[in-house]
């Protein structure tokens, strides 16, 4: 790309909002507690942010990790992060001891926006910034003249004068391109320590329109956004691709099912994401069958896999919802495939087709594709993709073979192009010598009406290399099931090998910030006891 040119085609995360900034002005951007941004203001902001971040130290390039709960801020942050050509490292808010130091340390974070309630939680050294702080500044300017471009995140450092940064072109100024890096995505380390994925501008760009045509996302949608903000999937697959269309989006600390009833009651919100366990919790809470949500005209779910006895209760409730099934992973932005709701009537069970600039395939454990019907790994080529994990090479060189990306999860592929996802490569339960999927015998067990939550698992067996083992939350309320009668229930459903050797129950399910089941911590926790026949 020449230098001519350069500037005019760049094509930026956070020229996203520059560009509905300019297109639509004074259309309401986010609202979050009792505060409002218009598009020009929420662009005015950033843009002031970003002069704070360089005037305080930052340079082009640094790692700059972002610790703090949802927030206005937290967004103004990293849009903030994306101008200033800084790369911005999510960290989920529950880590602390060494999980934090790890991904702070690993990602070689030079700075990090925090909250002030827990900043007490980083390790020694480390310089901060405030996040919540940040937007409490810039609501006293903002009130005092609107769009004043200044500077909004403050250090106590002496190397930060904590006074106000008259802002510059932000235009190309700091040399943001579409290759270059923005963002460090940790994976959600199921299976091992979290990896960084490294995206960039260009990269996620390309996510958000793949986002934006196969979910029927429009400047007329009232999105909420209660999932975190650092988890990928809230802010790359509906906040950011939302602010791109202009769409006016309600920030909540939490997916509070109160919360959310009252807004779609009040006619502020229409469409939501969240992975199956909260879409479980709102479904189960007393409210759901009392209070008027015909409001809610869009359902998108994902992050993990939605029991389908689940899904038919939801419908069954709402039948003018419309459904959508998101798939993917933190290294492709992270949304693969689509399940449209025209779709769900015939494939409830399938994670859908490739969104827009997303290729994918089905193979075997030496690369080659596999016939339709046949279950291989799913594997990608897209711009969507991460250019590899952060200072790992082996993990890079491993996940990347032959031009395609190993995705880790089991797929089959029909005829029509749709997939199916069986299950993640390592979960896959070799019983007796047979593979069992631990999904189907997870369905089974969903059906019965005192199963809240399950995950199956194999455990250690002399006998049966793994035995199958599902652990259960019972559900609230009702009688709690026995043993033997779960294994009953499954050998009506499935054949005689993948019903379950064991059952345990337990009062809760350890999940990672996207509600994925760690199942490495179950059969750690539960692999040391004997099995049995």
């Amino acid at each position: 790309m020449t230098g001519a040119t350069a500037g005019v085609r760049t094509n930026t995360v956070d020229g996203v909002l520059r560009r509905s900034a300019h297109r639509t002005p004074d259309r309401t951007a986010v609202r979050y507690g009792d505060r409002s941004w218009t598009y020009r203001e929420l662009d005015d902001a950033v843009t002031a942010a970003m002069c704070a971040l360089l005037v305080n130290g930052a340079e082009p390039g640094d790692r700059v990790a972002a610790y703090g709960h949802n927030s206005d801020a937290y967004v103004i942050g990293f849009l903030a992060c994306a101008r200033a050509g800084l790369v911005h490292v999510p960290v989920n808010h529950h880590l602390t001891g060494d999980g934090l130091r790890y991904i702070i340390e690993q990602s070689g974070s030079t700075l990090v926006l925090t909250d002030p309630a827990l900043e007490h939680r980083l390790p020694p050294g480390v310089r901060t910034m405030p996040l919540r702080d940040a937007a409490g500044s810039l609501v006293e300017r903002a009130e005092e003249g609107r769009g004043v471009k200044s500077a909004v995140l403050r250090t106590g450092d002496e190397g930060g004068s904590g006074e106000a940064h008259e802002a510059g072109d932000p235009d190309g100024a700091y040399g943001s391109g579409s290759d270059d890096l923005v963002q460090l995505l940790y994976t959600s380390g199921t299976t091992g320590l979290p990896k960084g994925a490294m995206m960039t501008h260009g990269a996620l760009v390309h996510a958000y329109t793949s986002a934006i045509v196969a979910l029927d996302l429009k400047a007329t949608d009232r999105p909420v956004h209660s999932l975190p903000l650092y988890h990928s999937a809230q802010l790359h697959v509906f906040l950011m691709p939302y602010l791109a269309v202009g769409a006016e989006n309600v920030i909540l600390d939490a997916p509070d099912p109160d919360r959310v009833f009252d807004l779609v009651e009040a006619g502020r919100a229409d469409s939501l994401f969240a992975p199956p366990t909260v879409w479980i919790a709102l479904s189960r809470h007393p409210g759901f069958a009392t209070r008027d949500l015909r409001g809610l005209r869009k359902a998108y779910y994902g992050a993990s896999i939605m029991p389908v006895p689940v899904l038919e209760r939801l419908r069954a409730r709402l039948p003018g919802l419309a459904f959508y099934n998101c798939f993917g992973q933190s290294e492709i932005g992270p949304l693969a495939t689509v399940l449209g709701p025209d779709e769900h009537e015939e494939r409830m069970d399938s994670c859908g087709r490739p969104v827009l600039f997303v290729e994918a395939r089905v193979v075997d454990p030496g690369g080659t594709e596999v016939p339709d019907g046949e279950r291989g790994e799913i594997v990608y080529r897209s711009p969507q993709l991460c250019t590899g994990y952060w200072d790992k090479p082996d993990e890079t060189a491993a996940a990347f073979r032959d031009g395609w990306f190993r995705s880790g999860d089991l797929a089959v592929r029909d005829a029509a192009g749709y997939f199916t996802i069986v299950d993640r490569v390592k979960d896959v339960i070799n019983s007796g010598g047979v593979l069992v999927a631990p999904r189907q015998v997870e369905d089974a067990l969903y059906a019965h009406p005192g199963v809240a939550e399950v995950a199956v698992i194999g455990l250690p067996d002399e006998r049966w290399i793994e035995a199958v083992t599902a652990v259960v939350v019972p559900r609230a309320g009702t009688a709690a099931p026995d043993e033997a009668e779960l294994i009953a229930a499954v050998r009506e459903r499935l054949a005689g090998f993948q019903v379950p050797k064991r059952v345990l129950f337990a009062e809760a399910l350890p999940r990672n910030a996207s509600g994925k089941i760690l199942k490495r911590e179950l059969r750690e926790r539960y692999g040391s006891e004997s099995g049995r026949e």
